[in-house]
C-alpha cells in the first residue's frame, strides 16, 4: 500500500470526466480502517472510497485530480475547527441553521456539481442560482458560509474553497445535531459560473416518485441515495404552502391526501389553516425537530410525512419494490440509516467537483468570482 508521510490517505475518484487522464484503482476487502470515514461506514460500505488512490495527470500536465480527507492538513490544518466554531456560534441564535446549511450543500451539488455555484450573486448579465424558484426566499444562511470563509481567509488566505466550506458545514451540521460523522473529502475548486435554469429543476416537494428517481439518477445517485438523503428532513422547517394542498385539495379533489394520518392531518390543519399564512414555518419532524435521527422514517411508516415527496417514498404504488423497503429498513435501524446517509453524502459530494485549476479557483469572497 502506498504511503505518504507515514499516513493513510482517503481519496475518491473524481467523477467529472477529464481528458487525457488515466487512473488505476484497486479496491480490496482488506482495506486499512485507519480513518473516521472507513470506521464510520465499514469496509464494504465505503465503495466509492479508495485508500491511497492517486489519479495521475496525463500528458496535459494538469495536477492530479483527487478529493482527499487530508487535503488541507498542511495548508490549513485548522480548517475543520474554524468552520465548526462559526457554526456553533450561529446556532446560538438560530436553531434552524444546521438544516439550512446542509440544504445549501444539496442544492449546490445538484446544479453543475459541487462547485459553490449556488453562492454566487446575481449581477447584470449573470443570473444566479440563488434567484431560482427553489432557492429564492427559501435557501438561507449564506451569511454563515461568508463568515466561515472570512475566518478561513484570516487563518490561511486563498486556501480553502467555498465549495469545500459547504461540504464541511454539511457534515458538521449533521454531527452537531446528533447524526453521523464522516471523513469529508476535500479539494474542490470554486466554479466561475452559475445556472439559474438548471436550479429551476432541483428535486422538489411536489415531484412524483419517478421524477425524483430520475433527477437523482441524472447525477448518478440511486434509490438508496434518494431515501437516505431525504432523511435529512429529520430536522428543519418547511412553509405551510408546501402542505396545504395535501390538507385541503389533494390532486384537485378538494379532499385531503388519503395517505395522510388523520391525527397528523388535524395537527397540521391547526397549524396551517386553509386561509392562513402560507409562509408560516412548521417542523418537518414534529417529534424531534432539531435532532438528526431516524424519526423521519418512523413518521413515514405511520403516514406522518410532512411533504408529499417524503410520504410517497413509503406510500406511492411505485414504492413497493423500490423505496418503501429502504424506508422500512431505516425506520427499523438508525445505524443502517446513519451508515447509508454518510455514504450517500460522500457520493453526492463527489458530483462533478472541479479540481482542474484552469476551470476553477479559490474565491476570495463566496458571492463573487475573483
Amino acid at each position: 500500500m502506498l504511503k505518504r508521510m507515514n499516513r493513510v490517505r482517503i481519496c475518491a475518484i473524481n467523477s467529472a470526466p477529464v481528458s487525457s487522464q488515466s487512473s488505476s484503482t484497486s479496491l480490496t476487502d482488506n482495506m486499512v480502517s485507519s480513518s473516521s470515514l472507513v470506521s464510520q461506514l465499514g469496509l464494504k460500505a465505503a465503495v466509492l472510497v479508495v485508500v491511497c488512490l492517486l489519479l495521475h495527470g496525463g500528458g496535459s500536465g494538469v495536477a492530479a485530480k483527487e478529493l482527499c480527507v487530508d487535503y488541507y492538513d498542511h495548508t490549513c490544518p485548522n480548517a475543520y475547527k474554524i468552520v465548526q466554531g462559526v457554526l456553533v456560534e450561529a446556532h446560538k441564535s438560530d436553531p434552524r441553521v444546521f438544516a439550512s446549511l446542509i440544504r445549501l450543500h444539496f442544492h449546490d451539488c445538484f446544479v453543475l456539481g459541487c462547485d459553490g455555484s449556488l453562492l454566487l450573486n446575481t449581477f447584470p448579465g449573470f443570473e444566479s442560482e440563488k434567484d431560482a424558484v427553489p432557492n429564492n426566499n427559501s435557501a438561507r444562511r449564506y451569511d454563515v458560509v461568508d463568515a466561515a470563509k472570512a475566518s478561513l481567509e484570516r487563518a490561511c488566505p486563498g486556501v480553502v474553497s467555498c465549495a469545500d466550506i459547504l461540504a464541511l458545514a454539511a457534515e458538521i451540521s449533521v454531527q452537531l445535531s446528533g447524526g453521523p460523522g464522516w471523513g469529508v473529502l476535500l479539494g474542490r475548486l470554486d466554479g466561475r459560473t452559475s445556472s439559474k435554469a438548471q436550479a429551476e429543476n432541483l428535486p422538489g416537494p411536489f415531484d412524483s416518485l419517478k421524477n425524483l428517481t430520475d433527477k437523482f439518477s441524472a447525477v448518478n445517485l440511486d434509490v438508496t441515495d434518494l431515501v437516505a438523503l431525504s432523511g435529512a428532513h429529520t430536522f428543519g422547517r418547511a412553509k405551510c404552502l408546501f402542505v396545504t394542498n395535501r390538507l385541503y385539495n389533494f390532486s384537485g379533489t378538494n379532499q385531503p391526501d388519503p395517505t395522510l394520518n388523520p391525527a397528523y392531518r388535524a395537527f397540521l390543519s391547526a397549524r396551517c389553516p386553509r386561509n392562513g399564512d402560507p409562509n408560516s414555518l412548521r417542523d418537518l419532524d414534529p417529534t424531534t425537530p432539531n435532532t438528526f435521527d431516524k424519526n423521519y422514517f418512523t413518521n413515514l411508516e405511520s403516514n406522518r410525512g410532512y411533504l408529499d415527496s417524503d410520504q410517497l417514498l413509503k406510500s406511492d404504488p411505485g414504492a413497493l419494490r423500490t423505496t418503501a423497503p429502504i424506508v422500512d429498513r431505516f425506520a427499523g435501524s438508525q445505524d443502517a440509516f446513519f451508515k447509508s446517509f454518510a455514504l450517500s453524502m460522500i457520493k453526492m459530494g463527489n458530483i462533478l467537483p472541479i479540481t482542474d485549476p484552469s476551470r476553477g479557483e479559490i474565491r476570495k469572497h463566496c458571492a463573487f468570482v475573483n
